[in-house]
């Protein structure tokens, strides 16, 4: 049962709520498992395009890198008005139209970008999904299919739980695509699956984890002059993620790099009050990113280490004592930015639950749903 406050809602109370949500969309897996399955029975499916604006689309990037690494297959994570003004679905000419999947990510389904896009790939006879909360929003009015978004509605605007409960789902959908074309064996399939149980089950400690890390280094994190957020392969969507959630809350100018590039010009900013989050993937970059760490520290003290792999650290450091593979550890890696972001923004009295832009311009108004 969620202990969310549904009179006073609040960023914080939908993060603590994580454990909770991730392990009911576990136990109901099949309700989207199973008709994205049945897609890649049915479609001979060589392509997918992922959609999304906002934390959708840093969703849609890891999406892409899943289905690559898992499904092996041509995936791609875009912004929808730059592939509706710039791209094709296939430069190459040589992919059949039921060979290339649209998949839109909107958790509200409100999104007049991802809407517009998918409408468009339906009418040119692609084969169309949402994964949306909102089984009577907009959107799934241009689509072929709806598969539910099932994190429960968030009536705040920053969006927390959503995107856990997204990374958690469109894994799974990987594993199930990746298991229909034979990439994933059965026995494969079935250690994936428990040890994405055993993952979700282990949320609470993530929470814990996090909230702790942030209480020991806020003093320095919230009075910073900017923040930088670094991430490579699989957790460049992370810190893409990372540096939304400061910046929309938190409200300090953040800035994510692929943590190489990051070194290519912007390193020249560098001073001492400046915060720098690393996101430490398991990937070959691995060596490198802990180099990186060392080399920072000479020019700012305030330089943050965020993994679960295991390497020397201090109290800067959030190196989680759950281990999980690198496909699965994407969504715990987002929840220290969350603290950063909501309990950051209420010791400096921001309130998070006020959008202050009031022109509306990325979704379609309430009213009109």
């Amino acid at each position: 049962m969620s202990d969310i406050d549904q009179k006073h809602p609040s960023v914080l109370g939908y993060m603590r709520d994580q454990p909770r949500a991730l392990q009911a969309t576990f136990a109901n897996r099949a309700v989207f498992m199973d008709p994205f399955a049945n897609i890649f029975k049915n479609y001979p499916i060589r392509k997918v395009l992922f959609f999304g604006s906002g934390t959708s689309y840093n969703a849609s990037q890891i999406a892409a890198y899943l289905f690559k690494h898992l499904v092996g297959i041509d995936a791609v994570g875009n912004y929808p008005t730059v592939f509706a003004n710039y791209e094709k679905a296939d430069w190459t000419g040589k992919l059949a139209k039921d060979e290339i999947l649209f998949v839109g990510i909107s958790q509200s389904g409100t999104s007049i970008s991802t809407i517009q896009v998918m409408e468009w790939a339906k009418s040119q006879g692609y084969h169309t999904v949402v994964l949306t909360e909102d089984l009577q929003s907009e959107i799934t009015h241009h689509v072929d299919e709806v598969i539910h978004l099932l994190c429960g509605k968030e009536l705040t605007p920053p969006e927390t739980r959503g995107y856990t409960v997204t990374m958690l789902q469109v894994y799974l959908w990987a594993l199930a695509a990746g298991k229909v074309r034979g990439a994933i064996s059965g026995t494969d399939f079935d250690s994936a699956i428990a040890e994405a149980e055993a993952f979700v089950n282990s949320f609470q400690t993530v929470i814990q984890e996090s909230e702790a890390w942030f209480d020991r280094n806020v003093a320095t994190i919230v009075n910073s002059d900017r923040i930088y957020v670094l991430g490579y392969g699989i957790d460049y969507g992370s810190a893409l993620e990372g540096m939304l959630k400061v910046g929309e809350m938190l409200r300090l100018p953040t800035i994510g790099y692929e943590l190489e590039e990051y070194s290519h010009g912007p390193t020249m900013a560098i001073s001492p009050r400046q915060t720098i989050f690393m996101i430490g993937s398991d990937e070959k970059e691995w060596s490198r990113c802990l180099q990186f760490r060392d080399a920072f520290r000479q020019y700012t003290p305030r330089v943050h280490l965020i993994t679960c792999m295991e390497c020397e650290h201090d109290a800067r450091d959030m190196v989680f004592s759950v281990k999980t593979n690198k496909y699965l550890a994407p969504i715990m890696y987002t929840v220290p930015f969350q603290f950063v972001a909501a309990k950051g923004a209420a010791c400096t009295n921001i309130d998070t639950g006020i959008n202050p832009f009031k022109i509306e311009l990325s979704h379609i108004p309430k009213e009109q749903d």
